[in-house]
């Protein structure tokens, strides 16, 4: 049986829509500091979470059922290649994800300043957008990645611990449903549906230290840039730091791949 069927790609493309807009997502607070209006920037941005966690519903399921399909011979080496084929798309993701950083902050910057006219109608917007003239308008801002957005950045603007904690939780968001799910086929049918939900807790914890370590620090840093349009060479390396420690997140994430599912079988049996 061939690893990669039609289900794998269909759970691929989904991966690829949720990892490029969690991604690109980033881009937002650079876009509304230039247009200042952070507040709106930040509604888009909750906007594009929400987007990014309706196609992580659609894709759990898909991704759950591959234990039904897999061969009953090997069916672990088997499940495990099929599983870092996804965790290796959603490094694609992020790749594509930086190719179109420079594109989606043009087009954020004109949706934000349009959301704002629009008095916060996301609707309004679509629609605005969803015509012949808003589409020409959009492929407008296609901007192709530059060397001379990096001017200005040095080892000393980046927030090195902000990358290392960024990688350990984008490795942990990777992996927690897959290493979930493979975990059900190393327990006993009883604790199964204990290793299948203790994605959420895994999940939760990145969530926590997202929310205390990560998401004040960017919005103080778009504030003060804000207000000291100097130091929005801070905000670049901040950017930067995410979509780079993201990607290498996804690479870390398949080595912690299987000891994350031995752990979280562990956990099952013990909680």
């Amino acid at each position: 049986m061939e690893l990669i069927t039609n289900k794998i790609i269909i759970i691929s493309f989904f991966l690829l829509i949720i990892t490029m807009i969690e991604t690109l997502a980033y881009s937002t607070r650079i876009s509304g500091t230039r247009v200042k209006l952070i507040a709106t920037a930040l509604s888009l941005f909750s906007t594009l979470v929400i987007v990014s966690r309706f196609s992580t519903m659609i894709q759990q399921p898909l991704t759950a059922k591959l234990i039904a399909e897999a061969p009953s011979e090997n069916k672990l080496a088997f499940l495990e290649g099929q599983y870092r084929i996804l965790i290796g798309v959603t490094s694609v993701g992020v790749l594509l994800g930086i190719l179109l950083f420079p594109t989606f902050i043009a087009i954020f910057s004109r949706a934000i300043i349009q959301l704002s006219n629009e008095r916060g109608s996301i609707f309004a917007l679509c629609r605005k957008n969803c015509t012949l003239n808003g589409i020409k308008k959009v492929i407008g801002c296609f901007r192709f990645p530059a060397l001379s957005y990096l001017k200005g950045i040095t080892l000393q603007t980046i927030p090195k611990r902000l990358f290392v904690i960024n990688v350990v939780i984008s490795a942990v968001f990777t992996i927690g449903v897959l290493s979930s799910i493979y975990a059900t086929l190393l327990v006993p049918d009883s604790y199964a549906g204990a290793a299948l939900t203790s994605s959420g807790i895994i999940n939760g914890i990145a969530t926590i230290l997202l929310t205390l370590f990560i998401d004040p620090k960017a919005s103080v840093l778009a504030d003060r840039v804000t207000k000291q349009p100097s130091k929005y060479v801070y905000l670049k390396s901040y950017s930067l730091t995410m979509i780079s420690s993201k990607f290498v997140g996804t690479l870390l994430a398949q080595a912690l791949f299987i000891p994350a599912a031995y752990y979280v079988a562990w956990f099952a049996k013990w909680i």
